[in-house]
């Protein structure tokens, strides 16, 4: 199997790293990742700036391709181009990884991802994905190591059985704060809707200008469905979420239709 790995923390961050090595064994990594920090640049492209690329030894084991652009851009850049240029004219991965992101993505939080768009890109362009996230509780004590080792069994699971061209999951670890935690259950859940009530600080620059700064955990939301995503992970499962990139609501396609007087 040959693997398309990226995130959105950056070519650098701890998590892809972590996950790079837990990986080892299924196929033949590349990596393909945002050259600085990208997270929640959502589906964002580059068009009006080049992107500059760089080959980079991240670790005595890991190399990679460093792209100065988003998290989509890494993945529409790497299948339109950049793959082929390393394997050859009409070469393509078989799968595409996006993560291990430092932070989980549940929620809403999932619309404002770059380590969920990064795998809906690939998904886009007819290679399926799987996004991986992890609940953060403590920053000084997160175990990035055992939630990859997590991570590669559900992976391990989900590929098991058929993954269509155009598919996404969308898959959670929980908070990882032990390195001998045992692995979690995992659970199939849907996607919570509801707002989160994340504030600003409002603050004061050193020239007297007032500015705003985004506050809160991003896992703070106006309520939570039973069974939904977020419960789930919170309870300590890991959470599996098929998603689409088909945004069209078809419950109210028939009301437009007939408000519309069209067919």
């Amino acid at each position: 199997m040959n693997i398309l790995l990226t995130n959105d923390d950056g070519i650098r961050a701890p998590g892809i790293i972590a996950l790079y090595e837990a990986l080892e064994g299924l196929g033949t990594i590349d990596v393909f990742a945002p050259e600085t920090v990208q997270s929640a640049t959502s589906h964002g492209i580059t068009y009006t700036k080049p992107l500059m690329v760089q080959t980079l030894d991240v670790t005595p084991t890991m190399r990679g391709v460093a792209i100065d652009g988003r998290p989509a851009d890494c993945v529409k850049l790497a299948l339109r181009s950049l793959w082929e240029e390393k394997y050859g004219e009409g070469s393509r991965p078989d799968l595409t990884i996006s993560g291990m992101n430092s932070g989980a993505n549940v929620g809403i939080n999932v619309i404002y991802s770059g380590t969920v768009a990064a795998a809906i890109e690939s998904a886009f362009l007819g290679i399926p994905a799987i996004a991986v996230s992890l609940y953060i509780g403590r920053r000084d004590s997160i175990c990035y190591e055992r939630a990859a080792s997590f991570a590669r069994k559900a992976i391990d699971r989900i590929l098991e059985h058929e993954i269509n061209p155009h598919e996404v999951v969308n898959l959670n670890i929980p908070i990882c704060e032990s390195d001998d935690m045992p692995c979690p259950d995992i659970r199939v859940v849907n996607m919570n809707t509801a707002g989160d009530l994340g504030t600003y600080d409002k603050r004061t620059s050193p020239d007297g200008r007032t500015y705003y700064w985004a506050a809160g955990s991003g896992m703070e939301f106006a309520h939570t469905t039973e069974g939904s995503d977020v419960e789930v992970l919170k309870e300590g499962s890991m959470t599996v979420t098929p998603l689409s990139f088909d945004l069209t609501a078809d419950s109210r396609t028939a009301f437009w239709k007939n408000a519309l007087g069209v067919t």
